[in-house]
């Protein structure tokens, strides 16, 4: 990770292409259950908001070890949100 501005646009990009996913999942199966999908776009926005107060956290003691661990937790969200997908 080069700064916090490269961070938040992986954030971005990532819960953004889940939602996106979600979306063509949606126009592409017109059956799927539209409560499901909804249900996981729900969540990435959620894991946004989470992750964006998360980057902003004051007192953090090792900032590296900080953002290493938003990192870590944001690729483990974004592989549970597309097996989810997947799983539809």
């Amino acid at each position: 990770m080069a700064n916090i501005r490269d961070l938040k646009k992986d954030i971005n990009y990532v819960l953004g292409e889940i939602i996106e996913m979600a979306m063509d999942l949606e126009k592409a199966n017109p059956e799927v259950d539209k409560s499901k999908t909804a249900a996981i776009v729900d969540e990435a926005i959620t894991a946004f908001d989470n992750f964006s107060v998360r980057i902003y956290e004051k007192g953090v003691e090792n900032k590296r070890t900080h953002y290493r661990a938003i990192v870590a937790d944001l690729e483990t969200k974004g592989n549970e949100l597309i097996a989810k997908l997947n799983a539809l």
